[in-house]
């Protein structure tokens, strides 16, 4: 250890009060900074994952253009063999196959617009959380013709319950008039006042029945093993279309198209949370510009005669950056360890956030969220702290260079 070091290290506890407030308050921001971006991403994984697996699914093979015009007449016209394709993708979780339609839909009081979905019972229990969100009745079995599943609130403007008939009247896909009369047997609350308003789930087979698709789809809906597979389903589903026919007008859209206002949900939370943590670290960084200049207050003289006895300003400097080095390495590293326990232990337990907001709610989050350790969570935080401490610390360490040894030796 040379003799600089040694000197720092006596130097830090010369004050032992001033030095702890200062790594404690070192440490605290690097421990928050560590839980809050494992926090955030953590709930951005669960607010993405939750989200999909309500209706979107991870990624959707479409007709082009389906997306923005929602024409019944833009299908994918032989959905199995884009299943071949899936079965052979080893991250795809499960995926089902859906049509849609808009439609009027009627019981004996009211009449209102809906979107009428079809769908695999089977398929779909493994790929949206539908089964789950029953509140009445049961949901669809593999067999079921004319039965469908309401949102709660459809059913509710309607004045219908389970076992009561609606008639559904719409257009066929071949441009003729698609009508038929089901009955409910279920009812499903989402959360997402959007979906339970204007949702109706009925068996795929016979919506294309009712309304003419043939074996046609409007959607092959896809979830992934973990969000970060999407990119490379991606990018297999494109080789894999583009093989079996170039010209297939056929696009693969990721939840980030499928769902623009979640991303940018997601944007908005992080942006505000930069800020919120640039204003953390700017606190620290005066409090070590603080401690500094108090130092060299008071070391003044000392200063002085150091100089006057040959010691150079730039080894001076050396010693003072030194120092702040030191306690800003001790702060952070125990502020990562600190930060990183504590994550670990939410990570296993989760966050009760049962009271959730009504913004979490839309996007399907009422029960725990996972904090989510990962390197770049530990470390971005706490070393963007160790860089904007070590500036704060080189304006005061600078300042000695300019010291005069008479003026500082009688500094009172």
């Amino acid at each position: 250890m040379s003799i600089d070091v040694k000197m720092a290290w006596r130097n830090i506890w010369r004050n032992p009060r001033r030095t702890i407030l200062t790594i404690s308050a070192i440490a605290f921001a690097s421990l928050l900074l560590v839980f809050m971006l494992s926090f955030q991403f953590g709930s951005y994984e669960t607010m993405i994952n939750s989200s999909v697996k309500i209706h979107t699914g991870h990624l959707q093979v479409q007709s082009a253009g389906y997306q923005d015009k929602k024409s019944i007449r833009l299908v994918v016209p032989d959905p199995d063999t884009i299943g071949k394709i899936l079965n052979q993708i080893q991250s795809v979780e499960a995926y089902t196959f859906r049509a849609i339609a808009f439609s009027l839909v009627s019981s004996k009081k009211r009449t209102y617009g809906s979107i009428v979905i079809g769908i695999d019972p089977v398929r779909e229990a493994k790929v949206s959380t539908l089964k789950s969100l029953m509140r009445k009745g049961s949901y669809l079995a593999k067999d079921d013709t004319d039965q469908v599943l309401i949102g709660s609130l459809l059913a509710q403007n309607l004045k219908i319950d389970i076992r009561d008939e609606i008639t559904i009247l719409g257009q066929g896909r071949d441009g003729s008039i698609a009508a038929t009369v089901v009955k409910v047997k279920g009812i499903y609350s989402s959360g997402i006042d959007d979906l339970d308003r204007n949702s109706i789930h009925m068996p795929l087979k016979y919506f294309q029945d009712v309304y003419g698709m043939y074996d046609a789809v409007h959607e092959v809906v896809v979830t992934g093993k973990s969000l970060k597979a999407v990119d490379g389903i991606k990018a297999v589903l494109n080789t894999g279309i583009k093989k079996i026919n170039p010209k297939l007008p056929l696009v693969v859209l990721d939840w980030k198209e499928l769902t623009p206002g979640l991303l940018q949900s997601i944007e908005l939370d992080l942006v505000s949370g930069i800020i919120f943590y640039f204003f953390l670290i700017l606190v620290v960084a005066f409090s070590i510009l603080n401690t500094f200049l108090m130092v060299i207050f008071e070391r003044t003289r000392e200063f002085g005669v150091l100089k006057a006895i040959g010691i150079t300003p730039g080894r001076l400097t050396k010693l003072l950056l030194i120092e702040s080095i030191t306690m800003t390495t001790i702060g952070i590293a125990a502020g990562i360890i600190a930060g990183s326990l504590i994550t670990l232990y939410f990570q296993g337990h989760g966050i009760d956030i049962s009271g959730a907001s009504d913004i979490l709610v839309q996007y399907g989050i009422s029960g725990r969220i996972y904090p989510r350790l990962s390197l770049l969570s530990a470390f971005i935080g706490p070393g963007i702290v160790f860089i904007i401490t070590f500036l704060a610390a080189l304006y005061p360490a600078l300042k000695i260079r300019s010291l005069r040894p008479v003026e500082a030796m009688t500094y009172v």
